[in-house]
């Protein structure tokens, strides 16, 4: 694996780590984001706590890489609607950066980019 890849397949694993052991450490956090058509806020959010470390944890597995940035790729479609909510209802979250307006709408073209970063890692190496 080039240098390039082996750094950003260690940065995006410790991505994924660090933002699924937030939903434990403050789900209250992703609450407000929730759109209300969605069952089970909290369970949910545990959820995609659970599926962030897995999915961190496996990109640094060379056997579990490529699926691991496939389940990237779903988990960042899954909480797409969320995104979308948030930037629709002006849900205010935290606080700056994240309860700036702007931002709320910069970060729905960001997940496209996160999953392009994730999809990078699905492709072999250039012989």
């Amino acid at each position: 694996m080039s240098r390039a890849k082996t750094v950003s397949v260690w940065l995006m694993g410790a991505f994924y780590v660090i933002a699924g052991l937030n939903h434990f450490r403050a789900p209250e956090f992703y609450l407000p984001i929730m759109p209300p058509y969605l069952p089970w806020h909290s369970e949910l959010i545990f959820l995609s706590g659970v599926a962030e470390v897995m999915i961190g944890v496996g990109l640094l597995v060379p056997r579990a890489r490529v699926l691991a940035a496939w389940g990237a790729i779903a988990l960042l479609v899954a909480v797409y609607p969320a995104n979308i909510h948030q930037a629709l209802a002006d849900v205010q979250i935290g606080n700056p950066p994240h309860s700036v307006g702007a931002l709320r709408w910069i970060r729905l073209p960001i997940q496209f980019v996160l999953m392009a970063w994730a999809y990078w890692h699905t492709r072999p190496e250039p012989t």
